[in-house]
């Protein structure tokens, strides 16, 4: 069964001259003070535009770090208000630090319809990672409606994502919404055959998705530092690379389900190696069986590239999670080039569906300028993860059982 089949969603319904508390994710990288990287705040701005338009007043709740249920001055999404100002384009920005008496009361009597305001950060409160219903329940006092608008943080049983949804009618937002739709397109029969690419330093990390994705899909991509184990379980000396040999085991069940399945899983044939990461004079491409033994592998190569390259003909969707290699370290960065640009070019052609989630994966093709070419990229982290192991999220399960 579709998993967005049960949900409410807010394109589907009339929010009109309403206190609606928007649950969104300003858990954005800050450096030196500044914001980094916008793009969770830019994708905000639909289910903005959406609920001023339909004149309510706007009660953006997230979190910032993990201050553990005290204040922390560091953590205060005050320090940031500025920017994310600007960047929604809004001339007025309220703040708020307590939402639970006079001040608050006192603000949505201050606000115009249309107007948005800021609530300090939900962490500062002990009860919201404890899920304490009271809480939930007192927060939901001052709001009409609740849309949760945050998929990244729906993985977390908190009084912010499935609390305050027994007392407040809730929807999710359309961003939640695009989110659903894109990793639901992965697993649509309409949309196959179905390739993923799966990467990572550690297989056991990504043991339980690799085990899920097998069932379902076409192909699968095996890449980064995890490849090395997958080929040290075939036998193939990978030379000085790190290996997690405690996984070989499970492996053997993933290729056997594989094979049921129907699932072809494809490996590294050539990879660049290298004495260390720092160690560019002894870099050197080459087939996995000739690995030297004093080398260790950093990334895949051209002939791996091709194959892969080649597979994106014959598919009509492309899962990417993890990096490639060590993008960081040049020439460790060659694949993630490589693929990003390949991706780029026949996802903006429309001739298939490209999903891209993973901090590391988003960061690398940000780095690359290539990020607004794909159908969708996720910036969800864990529930990108979590959803690919096959799970439902707390914050799905709550808005259907809303």
């Amino acid at each position: 069964m579709d998993k967005a089949l049960e949900i409410k969603f807010q394109k589907n319904t009339k929010i009109f001259k309403k206190n609606v508390l928007v649950r969104v994710d300003l858990n954005v990288p800050v450096v030196k003070g500044k914001i980094s990287d916008f793009t969770k705040i830019y994708s905000l701005r639909e289910t903005l535009l959406n609920l001023i338009k339909n004149k309510n007043k706007i009660f953006l709740l997230s979190h910032f770090g993990r201050p553990r249920g005290v204040f922390k001055k560091e953590l205060s999404l005050q320090n940031i208000i500025n920017e994310i100002q600007n960047s929604l384009k809004l001339n007025k920005l309220y703040f708020v630090k307590d939402y639970f008496g006079k001040e608050i009361e006192d603000t949505i009597k201050l606000m115009h319809t249309g107007e948005v305001c800021l609530l300090e950060n939900i962490r500062f409160h002990k009860e919201e990672e404890k899920n304490i219903e009271s809480f939930a329940e007192k927060f939901s006092y001052n709001f009409d409606v609740y849309i949760n608008d945050a998929f990244s943080a729906s993985h977390r049983s908190h009084a912010s994502i499935v609390g305050i949804t027994k007392f407040l009618p809730s929807y999710a937002g359309l961003m939640f919404e695009k989110e659903i739709n894109a990793l639901n397109s992965i697993l649509n029969k309409s949309n196959k055959p179905a390739l993923a690419i799966i990467g990572g330093s550690k297989v056991s990390t990504k043991i339980t998705i690799l085990e899920n994705l097998v069932k379902k899909l076409d192909y699968l991509v095996i890449a980064g530092g995890m490849a090395n184990t997958f080929l040290a379980s075939k036998s193939i000396d990978v030379g000085l690379s790190k290996v997690e040999e405690k996984y070989f085991n499970l492996i053997k069940n993933i290729e056997n389900n594989a094979l049921e399945s129907g699932c072809r899983i494809i490996l590294p044939t050539d990879v660049i190696t290298s004495k260390s990461l720092g160690d560019k004079n002894s870099v050197n491409e080459t087939l996995v069986e000739k690995i030297k033994k004093n080398h260790q592998a950093f990334d895949i190569g051209s002939q791996s590239c091709a194959e892969i390259i080649k597979l994106f003909s014959e598919v009509k969707t492309v899962l990417w999670n993890g990096p490639l290699g060590a993008f960081e370290y040049k020439p460790f960065d060659n694949s993630t080039k490589i693929i990003s640009a390949n991706l780029s070019l026949i996802s903006k052609k429309k001739r298939i569906n490209v999903v891209i989630g993973g901090g590391d994966t988003v960061s690398s093709i940000n780095n690359l300028g290539v990020i607004e070419d794909f159908t969708y990229v996720s910036t969800s982290g864990g529930a990108f993860l979590e959803w690919l192991e096959g799970k439902e999220l707390p914050g799905i399960y709550s808005l259907k059982h809303n």
